[in-house]
């Protein structure tokens, strides 16, 4: 049940709005410590289940992303219909359970199901947050907000390679995925006590809040997708995805192939601390460009996330030390993954208050399938046929982030061009 709109107008933007946010995160940094924590942890149930490098690369890969890609959308519009808070935390619980229960697996097909089921419950996450952070705050907020909440994703990729590997090293990959599956479930009783459901569109201007509420699925998917801004945004983002995957899914054969350092990965798990960094500066930077000059700047940052990384990853990809490469990836990683924050809050000015989380669950099934799904196989394929040699690796790598960079360039760009058109006035 919503809160009153006179008592929930109170608290637009209020402590009590970033003590939620703060929360919100905090799930965010959960759901991608259990999601990453399985590639962490991959050597060692490879060797406890005899499994193929195959069937690895579809318990971290397939059996989440698919699942993830296509329950999103329908989970998108139960958000905009139903109880925002109910759908995140008890996707919260649902995850975390699963990974808990991971631990005590005795074959693939058991860790499958539960992957699936992570998948599933994920997916309810952030499509919901995205339109409750959207009542919580101020329109002019939106990127620095989005961006904060976004830094979760890195946050917790840090904590799964730092945190969940070092578990594991202590003791075993069983304690180590009962061990971080566990806190979820203590956050989902604070979550329950502070999180308060808002009425829709409440920080929208009247004039905007004219909008039919028994449209269709089919109309509000139309309606989403038949903007030039929207669709240009979708492509521009989903080949920075490609890009942030790849480098994920990739950064220890680098290591490991050319320089023989394997010891080093675990340490990669810093920069992606940093990176949450980044992804909070992004933001603020886009909130700042579209009140100094135009809303359209918003895209700006994107801009910089797609060529701005390049040169490092050059020189990193192609060093002769270990420790050079390591540093130099990590840094144009903290660079082409800020985006992340504004991608997400750019949406939230192109859609109507009840179409948010739906238009958000499309976003996130578009860069599930291209960044997690196509991204890291295609490049593979790269480095297996057409680039081999010592550094045929990073041949491929630098290949496919070129490419990736000039073309999301170019559909942010087009996105620039279409935005006053296609945005809803607050």
């Amino acid at each position: 049940m919503s809160l009153p709109k006179q008592k929930a107008k109170e608290l637009i933007s209020s402590p009590y709005a970033w003590l939620v946010l703060g929360l919100l995160t905090l799930i965010y940094i959960s759901s991608f410590v259990d999601r990453q924590i399985i590639a962490v942890l991959a050597p060692s149930i490879q060797d406890a289940l005899s499994l193929s490098n195959f069937q690895v690369g579809i318990l971290y890969g397939t059996a989440f992303s698919f699942i993830y890609a296509l329950c999103g959308i329908p989970m998108g519009r139960l958000a905009d219909i139903y109880s925002r808070k109910l759908m995140i935390i008890a996707g919260l619980v649902v995850w975390s359970l699963m990974t808990i229960v991971s631990g005590f697996a005795t074959s693939l097909t058991f860790l499958i199901v539960a992957r699936f089921f992570v998948g599933i419950s994920q997916s309810a996450l952030s499509p919901a947050v995205y339109s409750l952070l959207s009542d919580y705050f101020k329109p002019e907020q939106r990127g620095t907000v989005f961006s904060i909440y976004a830094a979760g994703i890195f946050l917790g990729i840090g904590i799964s390679f730092l945190v969940g590997g070092s578990i594991a090293q202590a003791y075993d990959w069983r304690t180590s995925l009962i061990s971080v599956g566990a806190p979820g479930l203590l956050i989902a009783v604070v979550a329950w006590v502070v999180i308060k459901e808002f009425p829709r569109g409440i920080t929208e201007s009247p004039k905007n809040k004219r909008y039919d509420t028994e449209q269709s699925f089919g109309d509000v998917v139309r309606y989403i997708i038949r903007k030039k801004t929207v669709r240009y945004h979708f492509l521009g983002f989903s080949f920075m995805a490609f890009t942030g995957y790849t480098i994920l899914g990739f950064v220890g054969k680098v290591l490991t192939d050319i320089h023989g350092a394997g010891s080093l990965i675990p340490q990669y798990g810093w920069f992606m601390m940093a990176t949450g960094l980044s992804v909070m500066a992004s933001g603020k930077a886009a909130d700042w460009l579209a009140q100094k000059f135009e809303a359209s700047y918003r895209f700006v940052p994107g801009v910089v996330a797609a060529l701005a990384c390049l040169p490092f990853y050059y020189f990193g990809l192609f060093a002769e030390s270990a420790m050079v490469a390591l540093i130099l990836i990590g840094l144009a990683n903290i660079i082409s993954s800020s985006y992340n924050g504004i991608a997400a809050a750019i949406l939230q000015y192109l859609v109507k208050p009840n179409m948010r989380a739906l238009a958000s669950g499309l976003y996130l099934f578009v860069i599930s399938v291209v960044g997690f799904g196509i991204g890291p196989p295609l490049t593979g394929w790269l480095m297996d046929t057409i680039f081999t040699g010592d550094y045929g690796t990073a041949k491929a790598l630098m290949t496919v982030f070129s490419f990736c960079g000039v073309l999301a360039t170019i559909f942010f760009w087009l996105a620039m061009q279409h935005y006053t058109q296609d945005e809803e006035i607050e």
